[in-house]
């Protein structure tokens, strides 16, 4: 069920940035990739999936990822959530179309 889960905020995610797959799981650090990554680990942990299977499916798709990183990319996204109503909005939304 998370694998599912996983492809579904990953697929949203790309989606609302206007990313390809290989963009938003590109091993760099431009901003926007960044940002869209951070969303889908935050989407992940509002779901209540545990950050090794994040880190798992992260690895599967070839983007080697640490624990640390997974927890620091949340805590920046929730920052960004809370401090923009339009990054909360699509979030929910997001959460409500994977429902």
């Amino acid at each position: 069920m998370n694998v599912e889960l996983f492809r579904t905020y990953a697929d949203n995610v790309q989606e609302r940035f206007g990313l390809s797959k290989e963009q938003m799981f590109a091993k760099t650090r431009q901003q926007e990739y960044v940002d869209a990554r951070q969303m889908l680990y935050l989407l992940c942990d509002r779901s209540g999936m545990r950050i090794s299977y994040i880190e798992r499916y992260m690895k599967e798709i070839g983007h080697d990822i640490t624990h640390s990183t997974i927890i620091h990319g949340i805590r920046r996204a929730k920052k960004v959530m809370y401090e923009d109503d339009g990054y909360k909005d699509i979030i929910k939304k997001i959460e409500s179309d994977a429902v």
